[in-house]
């Protein structure tokens, strides 16, 4: 953003202004010297972070009184460096010991701060970077500030000892906010500080959004310092902008709103010498769809005579803004947007009324962009649960930032589900093999989501508890591998939502209840429970008579229709396939619509293998690995084979044999789903490579 400030008669030389060079506004921007005013104000709120300061220090800045702690406890990645001495001998970096040190994150593409806040308060959010050849390379890197899961801005220093703070005003939802770095694979992301600075909420009100610091200035600077803390009672840093007239007061200056700006900065005030004359401040950013707010700051310095009087309307691009402005006598007036000025370009003309005596003033100016975070968080009891959860087992990934979003940064071993500006849920949470032990933890009732839940490979004991009934989505439970022990609950077929149940390789005991064999035989549940030596897997202990009429009917009944099509398809072996979907496939709980294959294998994307029957190909039913068979058009013996195969996995289960998922009997397409075995096949270890 670029800003100019003159005194002009007319508008003629309008267009000689907005050609000016732009290279001022950098020099002003990258100046971080800042004026000796310490006062003794409350710090209460103030986050303040020296990144890369050794770990359980801490200093009061000598400019500030600011007390600075490190950002250690706040991030578990990223290194500590120090700036090149070349550059900390510089004066700038010399009186802000935040510049000495930074943190860099030479690993993962993503790491961000964790820091608690209150919720639904606003913010002033400042981000502070200096490159200072920490790492001998001379060679500036480019890379992405995220606030949460948006993008907050790009980072591009251009040189070493350039200081680019960022400024936002937001208000986090959430009781915390994550402040990301991204690698964009142009070098090693980097910060020098971040601070916190609480507001009043009455202040800096937007229709939408949060709002980006443009530019903060103090038009009638006297000392060319910048002004901050403790004669800013927020700790906003103004910049000065010096002008050819400026009148100055060492009387107090008051001010009656929530803004409060800096006394100093509203000591001193920019005017004209020839009241004929007019202020125009001129703005203009390279982003032409950009939304301004403005904030304009006036107070009268001057003890007006009695025949005196000043007085003038504020335009905004050649129309009306505000007016007519009378400023108060040692006291701050503060004209403000109430709604967003849209344009990349915007300037003001601050013109006296025919009733005034004396010129225009201004003491000073805010100009913010409107930024949109249109990605939600996702949901606040998902987080803290994953968070507890990640607490309770010492969970060893790399899960930093929002769990979710943005949705290629999701935490591995996570799904989510994602409802345009609703915050994602989690619907998959994959901790196999994650070294877990303990029970299974009561946290995860709370993922109230969760479809897919594998805590399968880990050293997990106790029985299996009730709680997980109150999952009333969970599709697929695996907890294969660990070493649960006692009955397995009836209470389970409570989850009527459930399809897999994995309890292979435990020490479970007794028999699989009634009520489980009941689900397994209409077809609603796969079960899978072998390698557990004490548990009798499918043995009911009632109906002893009735079930084996019925299992033998049932047989008797699928042999039958077998037969049938056996002797339809002989009859019809030069046709192609026109097989009706009503022919002895009637698990319907494992059906599956060929648009089902076409998600679960990307399109065919991998084969596996081939043979008579057809292809196989690998795929993913929710995070668990899948194998599918594909009945090719061209084999003659396929759906012999096909019929042949489903008729054998649905009545006929062993450890040595893969599960059996499910099916696909749509018309000529026709698939089997079962168990990924990812050490390859018989023929390939007898043959060798």
């Amino acid at each position: 953003m670029v800003a100019y400030f003159f005194n002009l008669q007319n508008r003629e030389n309008l267009k000689t202004v907005m050609k000016m060079s732009k290279h001022f506004l950098f020099a002003l921007l990258s100046s971080c010297v800042v004026a000796v005013f310490v006062h003794c104000q409350d710090q209460s709120g103030f986050i303040s972070l020296d990144c890369g300061l050794p770990e359980g220090s801490n200093y009061d800045d000598v400019d500030t009184g600011i007390n600075y702690i490190s950002d250690a406890a706040f991030i578990n990645t990223g290194d500590s460096k120090t700036v090149s001495p070349v550059f900390s001998t510089v004066s700038t970096v010399l009186s802000n010991k935040q510049l000495w040190y930074v943190r860099t994150f030479p690993e993962n593409i993503r790491n961000c701060y964790n820091i608690k806040v209150t919720s639904g308060t606003k913010y002033l959010i400042r981000a502070t970077f200096m490159y200072g050849n920490y790492d001998s390379q001379n060679k500036v890197p480019d890379f992405e500030l995220h606030l949460g899961p948006n993008l907050w801005a790009r980072i591009r220093l251009y040189n070493e000892s350039r200081v680019l703070p960022f400024e936002i005003i937001h208000a986090s939802t959430l009781d915390y906010i994550n402040i990301c770095l991204i690698n964009t694979n142009l070098g090693t992301p980097f910060i020098s500080a971040i601070e916190l600075r609480p507001l009043k909420n009455s202040t800096y009100v937007t229709q939408s959004g949060s709002l980006m610091l443009l530019a903060r200035y103090d038009m009638g600077s006297t000392t060319n310092r910048s002004v901050r803390y403790g004669d800013d009672i927020y700790d906003r840093i103004w910049r000065p902008y010096i002008t050819s007239t400026q009148l100055s007061t060492k009387s107090a200056i008051a001010s009656s709103d929530d803004y409060h700006p800096a006394e100093s900065v509203m000591s001193s005030a920019s005017t004209l010498e020839n009241s004929s004359e007019r202020i125009f401040v001129y703005f203009e950013t390279f982003d032409p769809i950009s939304q301004f707010y403005f904030y304009l700051y006036f107070a009268e310095i001057e003890k007006l005579q009695v025949n005196q009087s000043r007085e003038f309307n504020i335009y905004l691009n050649d129309e009306m803004w505000f007016g007519p402005v009378n400023p108060t006598y040692l006291n701050t007036t503060t004209v403000f947007s109430i709604a967003p000025i849209g344009k990349g370009m915007n300037y003001f003309w601050l013109n006296k009324t025919k009733n005034s005596t004396l010129p225009p003033i201004i003491n000073a100016i805010e100009a913010y962009t409107v930024k949109e975070f249109k990605q939600s968080q996702t949901n606040q009891s998902d987080v803290d649960t994953i968070i507890k959860i990640k607490s309770t087992y010492g969970v060893n990934k790399h899960w930093q930032g929002d769990p979710c979003a943005p949705r290629e940064y999701s935490w591995d071993g996570l799904e989510c589900s994602y409802n345009g500006y609703d915050p994602p849920r989690i619907v998959s949470l994959n901790l196999s093999s994650s070294g877990l032990t303990g029970n299974i933890a009561p946290d995860l009732v709370n993922l109230t989501s969760i479809q897919n839940l594998d805590l399968s490979n880990n050293n997990l004991n106790g029985s299996l508890p009730e709680f997980l009934t109150k999952l009333s989505y969970l599709r697929v439970l695996n907890l294969s591998h660990n070493s649960l022990n006692g009955p397995v609950p009836g209470f389970l077929a409570k989850l009527t939502s459930l399809r897999i149940l994995n309890l292979i390789g435990n020490k479970l005991t007794g028999s699989v209840p009634a009520e489980l064999v009941r689900r397994l035989e209409d077809g609603s549940l796969v079960i899978s429970c072998d390698g557990n030596p004490n548990l009798r897997c499918y043995e009911k202990k009632k109906n002893k008579f009735v079930v084996p009429v019925v299992a033998a009917a049932a047989a008797l009944f699928t042999l039958l229709v077998a037969l049938a099509i056996w002797l339809i398809q002989k009859r019809r072996k030069e046709q192609a396939f026109g097989y009706k979907r009503n022919d002895s496939l009637e698990l319907k709980s494992r059906s599956f619509v060929y648009s089902d294959i076409l998600r679960i294998t990307n399109n065919f994307k991998r084969i596996l293998g081939k043979g008579g029957f057809g292809t196989v190909y690998h795929g993913y039913l929710g995070d668990t690995q899948v194998a599918v068979k594909i009945l090719s058009s061209s084999s003659s013996q396929g759906y012999k084979e096909f019929q042949a195969e489903i008729t054998l996995l649905m009545r006929v289960h062993h450890r040595n044999l893969t599960n059996f998922v499910g099916y696909c009997n749509e018309g000529a397409k026709k698939g089997l789903i079962y168990e990924y075995m990812a050490n390859g096949n018989l023929q390939q270890h007898l043959s060798g490579p």
